[in-house]
């Protein structure tokens, strides 16, 4: 009796002391892609079962490949995924503790920080995506529209100024009628890229001041808040004239033939940053080992996603309801390197999606300094700033130390090859790859801000 106890005692120590290691099987090499050994090192996780919110857009793919493929649990995570109702409350469920983490707008973490809405302090340690936002007008609006556009082989040529909107907004205005477009929160990407095509186009979308937080001071298209799965049936219902929003919610407009998308986020700033990754500057302190395995396994997610052949195999995760729940026909639509505008007219759009290319998922300080520009811009951020201040505000919340130990584990391990971590000071190089050409550098944020036409200079 005492050696068979002896026995099991051996073989449990020997199964725990494996466990806390590490974890070996067979995973992608980073380079290659072709199945070869690596080890995973696990941490010391000091919360290994967390709730992760998101909400349904293509662009949360990360952490559902992170789940599904078993990346959160080769870092002895236990994941739970909670589809959230609109981002307001996932702002608030973040910053109440009732869930750990969450997929959240870029805007939403650095406004917490410079005092638009609820302040807050939360931190993003992993941008999710580039690109994927589009803007579509209702078939009245592109009836009118299209006219007057240039063509190519008898199709509308790309990209869409919004310039071709002047003389229908005066059509409205001339008939009493005001002209309404929808956006999904107002510090969110799509807020700041709709105002950004429309001023580009010579369309005031108004202003926010500290007594009104509606932005439609002045504005010649009226911008209001609706949740992303409800854009089509708020166009269908004639409530809005036209919205952006991420995927699917524009090829669901063409899917169901009630509006057609006018131009990508990609055209009006080439390769922009989408969605981040954000927790509590606390759960960080409290939880550092937590936060980097949250890291590790949603870069690597982001690099399986980037994969051309792993797509098709990532719309049908995505289309499940417990993730985007959108039919695999209209997710792969942009997915799998196509757009299509007015039915029928589906283009290349290699880039619409990207997930990990051109450093996607390292959050460069640059990236939401060009936010905090754009809150200043419409009245948001309400007193001028000096340009320090937005370098040591953005350090506030974005937290590239924490993607950079991330990201060196997963070398060693393997998984990730070491051109991948960029040689970075945080910011990128300036850049003209904007709509209306204006060049953006992320340590002149003054200069940027009064380079514009429309919207606050100083």
């Amino acid at each position: 009796m005492k050696k068979l106890v002896f026995k099991i005692s051996l073989l449990a120590i020997t199964a725990l002391s494996v466990m806390s290691c590490k974890k070996e099987g067979k995973k992608e090499d980073a380079a290659t892609g072709t199945a070869t050994a690596t080890t995973t090192e696990k941490l010391k996780l000091e919360k290994p079962q967390v709730t992760l919110g998101f909400i349904k857009l293509t662009d949360m793919a990360p952490l559902a490949i992170a789940k599904e493929k078993g990346f959160f649990e080769d870092e002895g995570l236990f994941v739970t995924l909670e589809a959230q109702s609109n981002w307001k409350n996932v702002l608030d469920r973040v910053i109440d503790e009732q869930i750990d983490g969450s997929h959240m707008l870029a805007g939403q973490p650095i406004a917490a920080a410079v005092g638009f809405g609820r302040q807050a302090k939360l931190v993003t340690t992993f941008s999710m995506d580039l690109n994927g936002n589009a803007i579509t007008v209702s078939n009245d609006v592109w009836s009118k529209m299209k006219p007057s556009l240039p063509l190519k082989d008898g199709k509308p040529v790309h990209p869409i100024s919004a310039s071709a909107l002047v003389p229908v907004i005066k059509e409205y205005k001339n008939a009493n009628k005001p002209f309404k477009m929808g956006m999904v929160f107002p510090v969110s990407t799509h807020n700041y890229q709709l105002r950004y095509w429309l001023a580009a186009g010579g369309i005031n979308p108004g202003m926010y001041t500290k007594d009104n937080v509606q932005g439609m001071i002045n504005a010649e298209a009226l911008l209001s808040v609706t949740p992303p799965p409800q854009m089509p049936a708020t166009l269908e219902a004639g409530t809005i004239n036209g919205y952006c929003v991420g995927e699917p919610w524009n090829q669901q407009a063409v899917s169901k033939g009630i509006g057609v998308p006018v131009i990508t986020s990609r055209d009006i700033w080439k390769n922009h940053p989408e969605k981040v990754f954000v927790m509590t500057k606390a759960f960080v302190e409290k939880n550092p080992n937590t936060a980097i395995a949250i890291t590790k396994a949603l870069i690597r997610a982001g690099k399986w996603l980037d994969d051309p052949k792993n797509r098709d195999e990532a719309v049908k995760i995505l289309s499940s309801p417990a993730y985007v729940g959108a039919d695999e026909a209209v997710l792969k639509n942009s997915m799998t390197g196509t757009f299509e505008y007015e039915k029928g007219d589906k283009r290349d759009a290699a880039d619409f999606n990207v997930f990990f290319k051109y450093n996607a998922t390292y959050p460069f300080y640059s990236d939401g300094v060009w936010y905090m520009t754009q809150m200043r811009r419409w009245g948001q951020i309400t007193e001028a700033q000096p340009a320090d201040w937005y370098a040591s505000k953005i350090k506030e919340v974005y937290m590239p130390e924490i993607w950079k130990k991330a990201a060196e584990m997963l070398v060693k391990e393997g998984n990730l090859s070491q051109e991948d971590i960029p040689t970075t000071d945080g910011y990128k190089e300036p850049t003209s790859d904007f709509i209306d050409g204006i060049q953006y550098d992320g340590k002149k944020p003054l200069e940027y801000i009064k380079s514009m036409k429309i919207g606050n200079k100083n």
